[in-house]
């Protein structure tokens, strides 16, 4: 069976299947956040700085939840918006490929563009599969980020799923936020974009974005799962937690990471 292998294990999270499950048994416990997210922001650093960040979002889904994560992170290699119907391997298992949804979207598939060392989608792999052990994955790369790009995924998964009828699909939008600037700087601008998504202001969203140069990496994913959200019925963005790497590493420039329920 041929499978889109793990590109970034032991550089991002740990290859060894036994201290991967170890670090999140560590990470997921004692967190519920008392939310029941129709879709999640997940940062995609390496686990050491950001994974506590991502099991809380994580959290923010009943762990019998055992449907589709359509996944979706940015491109840092520049390759156009497609998407992966391969199972992906983890140091944990498998997880399968819900090829039926993924076909329906219509989008462009191209495994080579995924084959590469991007860490923004295959992070959020081993999450998913140690929490919901029977979930399936649509794996999207999204290239261009502005507003009609969001908007023209959002449209495509938004039809896709009534088209489905399903009710067991849940998105996860891959992004860090600020990038090496100052502590202060990371955490008074990335709050301010993130205030947007309360009411699932995507517009203003990518205004605030812009005026303050926000250097998150997956906007357009946030902006595409907080559209569909909205549409299947989400009223908020609920931020879970803000944190830095600083908190981590003690440096002064920091990245940063956010965990978001959108409920």
């Amino acid at each position: 069976m041929k499978t889109r292998a793990s590109a970034v294990a032991g550089m991002f999270y740990p290859r060894d299947p036994d201290h991967l499950e170890q670090l999140l048994e560590k990470f997921f416990s004692k967190k519920n956040p008392g939310v029941d997210a129709l879709g999640i922001v997940s940062p995609h650093a390496g686990y050491p700085y950001s994974g506590e960040v991502s099991a809380l979002a994580y959290s923010g889904i009943p762990d019998s939840f055992a449907g589709t994560f359509v996944v979706i992170g940015p491109s840092h290699h520049g390759y156009r918006t497609c998407i992966s119907l391969l199972p992906w391997e983890t140091p944990l298992g498998i997880v399968e490929n819900d090829r039926e949804f993924g076909d329906s979207l219509g989008l462009p598939v191209d495994e080579v563009s995924h084959q590469e060392s991007e860490n923004s989608l295959e992070v959020q792999i081993p999450f998913i599969k140690y929490r919901f052990p029977r979930a399936m994955i649509v794996p999207i790369l999204m290239g261009d980020q502005d507003p009609a790009s969001a908007a023209a995924l959002a449209r495509s998964l938004i039809e896709a799923i009534r088209n489905s009828g399903r009710s067991d699909i849940r998105l996860v939008a891959s992004s860090d936020f600020s990038h090496y600037v100052p502590e202060e700087v990371a955490r008074k601008n990335d709050l301010f974009a993130i205030e947007a998504l309360a009411n699932l202001d995507v517009d203003e969203f990518y205004r605030r974005i812009v005026s303050r140069r926000v250097s998150a990496c997956g906007y357009g994913p946030v902006a595409a799962v907080c559209l569909v959200c909205r549409e299947l019925g989400a009223k908020e963005g609920k931020l879970l937690r803000y944190a830095t790497s600083g908190e981590v590493t003690g440096d002064p420039d920091v990245v940063g990471y956010a965990a978001i329920a959108v409920i």
